[in-house]
């Protein structure tokens, strides 16, 4: 069972990355998929959620308007496709099996699924 994400970098303010999660051993659509990141010396936050029952979305609102959760049934993956990076938005971002109420902050951790993958990395300069 692995959950891996993938697609960080080092990208120009306004440019734009796609991060992928993609699931080996399980199927990814059984679960709600949610992205966090982690800046330095910040606490982790929740940035989107992709629910399995009808795939509706959750979006923090430091990136609502410029990221998009999406999933590929025939691929096992999720992507994030984010633009209008800013240079605020440099941390490490990480793919989770969590409920969508966790990461939005009304549920807490640890009630249903709870699995991480490792982070990437993605760099804004300014």
């Amino acid at each position: 069972v692995q959950l891996q994400a993938s697609g960080g970098g080092l990208v120009q303010s306004g440019g734009s990355l796609r991060l992928s999660c993609a699931a080996s051993g399980f199927t990814l659509d059984d679960y709600d998929v949610g992205w966090f990141r982690q800046a330095p010396r910040k606490e982790r936050e929740g940035v989107s959620c992709i629910r399995k029952s009808d795939g509706s979305t959750y979006y923090a609102d430091s990136v609502k308007g410029r990221v998009t959760i999406s999933r590929d049934n025939t691929k096992n993956t999720v992507y994030l496709q984010m633009n209008g990076l800013k240079p605020e938005d440099t941390a490490v971002y990480y793919c989770a099996l969590v409920p969508c109420g966790v990461v939005s902050g009304t549920q807490p951790v640890g009630l249903e699924y709870d699995y991480w993958g490792q982070g990437t990395q993605v760099t804004v300069s300014s």
